[in-house]
């Protein structure tokens, strides 16, 4: 499963939310095929939402932040939706850019005068292109809203497209048909052999060995 952030609305408005993007299926315990959903079933919306509001506040409980909340707003209905896409080429294709995108480029900007500034964006849902003039300063403000914190990573990755985890994610495109030739012929025995090799703790890469140092007979002058 992959997350990806994005807190802005297309007129810039603060708008904080996360795309998922979920495989319709997973591994079997023992590694040795693929287990597809049935009927492009995944998730039912409504519980999901109420456990994902749950599961925000009791994480958002364990911060300073939690008391800056309404109150109100662990009483309102969260939005979830969950729908299906496919082979998810598309919805991988809408997500790409947010990794690096920002909430608005210079070529929406259409004019910087009188300490105002006009920009164009589409109307979500109807895709009409609209016009919005705002002061320099609520342009600013607007922009640094989206400025994410130091360290703050934008992108997760979970189960097998964990970093961690390269070995499941060859499996699985083994099982599928898809990847290089090399991942096609990978047998199980060699998968569950990856399995134990050792890894870099924070990649995940399997450590190859390049050299052995030998030390050396006298100690430097």
């Amino acid at each position: 499963m992959m997350g990806v952030l994005q807190t802005w609305r297309r007129d810039m408005g603060y708008h904080p939310h996360i795309h998922y993007l979920i495989p319709g299926g997973g591994l079997s315990c023992d590694g040795s095929k693929w287990l597809s959903c049935k009927d492009q079933f995944l998730l039912p919306e409504k519980p999901l939402s109420i456990l994902f509001r749950a599961k925000f506040r009791d994480e958002l409980k364990k911060t300073d932040f939690f008391l800056q909340v309404n109150p109100e707003v662990w009483k309102k209905d969260w939005v979830v939706d969950c729908v299906p896409v496919g082979s998810g080429e598309e919805a991988s294709e809408y997500l790409a850019p947010y990794i690096f995108r920002v909430a608005i480029t210079n070529n929406r900007i259409r004019k910087l005068e009188d300490g105002e500034v006009t920009f164009q964006y589409k109307e979500s849902g109807t895709g009409e292109l609209k016009s919005s003039t705002i002061k320099a300063e609520e342009f600013i403000r607007r922009s640094l809203q989206h400025v994410l914190p130091d360290g703050f990573i934008k992108v997760r990755y979970y189960g097998f497209m964990a970093s961690g985890n390269r070995h499941l994610l060859r499996r699985v495109k083994q099982l599928l048909g898809v990847g290089p030739s090399e991942a096609k012929k990978q047998s199980l025995s060699d998968f569950k052999e990856q399995a134990d090799l050792p890894r870099c703790p924070k990649c995940g890469s399997i450590l190859v060995l390049v050299e052995m140092i030998k030390p050396k007979s006298r100690l430097p002058p």
